[in-house]
């Protein structure tokens, strides 16, 4: 059996230029922005829509679930934080899985990532669909009609608010990095104020009693609702992949990573408990637009319903942009292995960024929006990305121990005792999905690695070139179009 082909850590960084200019990219994120694009791709429907389905799940224990949700991710922002300083690459997980593990459970990681990023472009951007009726309804009285708000599975024929927030985050993307994250920012900073508002509105009304019992399925609920939480947490990640964007990559994306998982989490938990103590756990329990329905409520008035409206449009967008940004970044690296196609590595000489696999990443994840009902895969998008955290855990023990010497900005704290519990916690949510996901995900698997072998694996650049840099290879421009 042969060794796996595995690319160095030294060899990532310069073949990326991620000490310098990367691959055609331009510097131009430090820290508030990175922080932004944290929070911009995290904070959107996993607390705007998806805490409804948490709440059905655990009562008022969602704040538990919420909290041994951000437990997992804690541990493995540690290792994410650790490598993100030493492999400032756009490659995030799927590049330090190269370094660690080797070219097919690399090949496997970014085939997973198509899951993490991919599945949830499309699901929130059908978040968005129905936060944009209840805004609409809020201002005119009216809303859109089921055929263009929906698709075929859910009464519709096809959502055609989901196809335009992707379209919308893809201009943006397209017009360059600088642009993205100002536009980021900006809405980061406005659904910021929002839940605060919300968390003002809610905890007006609070009543202890709407707090009993306060896990009305005990610890099962509070798992399964762990599980359903997770989802909120998604996308933390793609602060890594601005390794070759950000100004000091590695100082700064440690930095970020732990200041964005910190805030999120605050924030979370007081949004569930004003939510909760407001109206109840059964009220708020499988509501869409749960927020918005609180506020209306509490305030008998439906004008504060259609503000967290405003707010839940405004962040579901900005997740929308900030994950399309990370998957365009990490099939970027991707291409440049060799591992797919070469058009997703091109680089527009005039904006700096990946045009074309930019439209591709758009109209692929735009279709499944209009037209599919995504909750059946939804499990399927958390075990995937459960097994990239677990991946990413373990890549930092490897890395320890073969690459003793590597620079590294952020060492991930009480090793390997933190790591071992982020697998431990990612490999306890994965159990929860059950046997159906565990099967769907084991035939999703196999597909990658037919896939890695029938392309991947024979046009692979590491396979044809040595094994140590060359001045070539540090020196390799990126092809323009």
């Amino acid at each position: 059996m042969s060794a796996p082909r595995i690319k160095s850590p030294q060899l990532l960084v310069a073949e990326s230029g991620a000490d310098r200019e990367g691959h055609g990219l331009k510097r131009t994120m430090g820290l508030f922005q990175l922080i932004c694009f944290g929070v911009g791709a995290v904070v959107g429907t996993g607390i705007f829509v998806g805490l409804s389905d948490s709440v059905a799940q655990a009562g008022p224990a969602v704040v538990v679930s919420f909290v041994l949700a951000a437990l997992t991710c804690v541990f493995t922002a540690f290792s994410f934080a650790e490598l993100g300083g030493a492999i400032p690459v756009s490659g995030s997980s799927y590049s330090f899985a190269y370094a660690g593990l080797g070219e097919s459970t690399a090949f496997l990681v970014g085939w997973c990532l198509l899951l993490e990023y991919g599945i949830s472009i499309s699901a929130v951007a059908v978040g968005w669909s129905q936060y944009v009726n209840e805004l609409l309804h809020g201002l005119t009285g009216c809303r859109l009609p089921d055929a263009l708000s929906a698709g075929p599975g859910d009464g519709g024929i096809v959502n055609l608010p989901a196809v335009i927030v992707i379209a919308m985050a893809s201009v943006l993307l397209v017009r360059g990095v600088r642009e993205s994250a100002r536009a980021t920012a900006a809405m980061a900073a406005v659904k910021l104020v929002v839940l605060l508002a919300f968390c003002a509105i809610g905890y007006s009304a609070f009543k202890d009693g709407n707090l009993t019992p306060f896990s009305p399925a005990g610890l099962g609920g509070i798992g399964a609702g762990t599980t359903a939480a997770f989802f909120s947490y998604i996308g933390f990640d793609a602060i890594t992949t601005a390794g070759e964007e950000a100004k000091n990559p590695r100082r700064d994306i440690p930095v970020a990573i732990m200041a964005c998982m910190g805030l999120v989490t605050l924030l979370y938990c007081a949004v569930a408990v004003a939510a909760i103590g407001a109206v109840g756990g059964d009220r708020v329990a499988g509501r869409p637009a749960a927020l918005s329905y609180v506020v209306d409520e509490v305030t008998g008035s439906g004008i504060g319903g259609g503000i967290i409206a405003f707010g839940a449009v405004v962040a579901i967008a900005s997740v929308v942009l900030a994950v399309m940004y990370g998957q365009t970044r990490i099939l970027m690296s991707m291409s440049r292995d060799g591992l797919i196609p070469r058009v997703f590595e091109k680089v527009s000489p005039k904006t700096a960024t990946p045009v074309a696999g930019t439209l591709i990443v758009a109209v692929v994840f735009a279709l499944p929006a209009a037209f599919a009902s995504l909750d059946a895969v939804m499990n399927l998008c958390t075990i995937g990305t459960l097994a990239i955290m677990a991946v990413v855990n373990l890549t930092v023990m490897v890395l320890r121990r073969r690459e003793p010497g590597l620079t590294r900005s952020f060492r991930v704290p009480f090793h390997p005792v933190a790591p071992l519990l982020g697998i431990a916690f990612c490999l306890y949510l994965m159990y929860e999905t059950g046997w159906r996901t565990w099967l769907q995900f084991a035939v999703f698997l196999g597909v990658g690695l037919l896939v890695y072998a029938a392309y991947g694996r024979r046009h692979s650049t590491l396979a044809r070139t040595a094994a140590e840099v060359t001045p070539d290879a540090a020196e390799r421009e990126p092809q323009a179009v």
